[in-house]
């Protein structure tokens, strides 16, 4: 199977590379630095390490914004993580919002997915509302694999200033946040967004990472046909054709919304 891991050499080029990327662009945007939110898992932890390498530690705000169904055992590694790296955060418990939203329509409650994605807009609103008090911009953690199938919540963890790591692979991720020193049990973490009870990120999406990734190097980012990479990577034609299928149906997640060509 393709492997999309990095050398070591490379990845130090990376981290220097997202380093200074996060410092441009709060140095252009004339900003006192940059908000991001702590989830426990190692998307938000690695923007996290990298954030305050690029910026130091009083100048990263982390807020950890547990919902009903987030596992304590990940509200307390977000909280770690940002005593490890010494940044200011808050906890905020974002339920009695979304519960509001619910009150204004009750036809939502119950739709899992309607209300997962509202905790993620709410999440980001409240990104914005730090941000925006404290003239700071927001980080986004999003990651290249879940961005090409679309698992991300538009408006809401697609919400963001930029996005440092939006270039790597998950496989990638877990490289990076081990050469920067992120603790090897955070690395190794299941990945779950928690917008639902017990929901995990594979199990969702259908696919795991590691054929996920392969498939985004080999067929979408590479020049393999869907029979082609199949072949290469010795899975199922129709493995290849789901997550083709997920890449077209999310594209409109990936652009800016679009408005009608003017009239002449």
């Amino acid at each position: 199977m393709i492997d999309p891991r990095l050398s070591e050499t490379e990845l130090e080029r990376r981290r220097e590379h997202i380093t200074a990327f996060i410092q441009d662009r709060v140095e252009a945007a004339a900003a006192d630095g940059a908000v991001l939110g702590l989830s426990g898992g190692i998307d938000s932890t690695l923007t996290a390490y990298l954030g305050r390498e690029a910026l130091g530690a009083k100048n990263v705000h982390g807020l950890v914004l547990p919902a009903r169904v987030s596992g304590d055992d990940n509200m307390s590694d977000a909280e770690r993580v940002a005593q490890d790296l010494e940044i200011s955060y808050d906890v905020i418990e974002i339920e009695p919002i979304v519960d509001s939203l619910l009150s204004a329509y009750p036809d939502a409650e119950g739709d899992h997915v309607a209300v997962g994605n509202a905790r993620a807009r709410v999440r980001a609103v409240l990104n914005y509302l730090v941000a925006n008090h404290e003239n700071r911009l927001v980080l986004g953690t999003g990651n290249r694999s879940e961005a090409a199938v679309g698992y991300f919540t538009k408006y809401g963890d697609g919400a963001v200033d930029c996005h440092p790591i939006g270039n790597l692979y998950k496989a990638q991720v877990r490289q990076l946040a081990r050469h920067v020193g992120v603790p090897a049990d955070l690395a190794a973490k299941t990945a779950t967004a928690e917008l639902w009870a017990d929901q995990t990120d594979e199990e969702e999406m259908g696919v795991e990472y590691d054929t996920l990734d392969a498939i985004l190097v080999t067929h979408i980012d590479g020049p393999l046909s869907v029979a082609a990479t199949a072949r290469e990577l010795d899975v199922e034609k129709e493995t290849v054709e789901k997550v083709r299928g997920m890449y077209e149906r999310s594209e409109h997640k990936r652009m800016v919304p679009p408005a009608p060509e003017p009239l002449n």
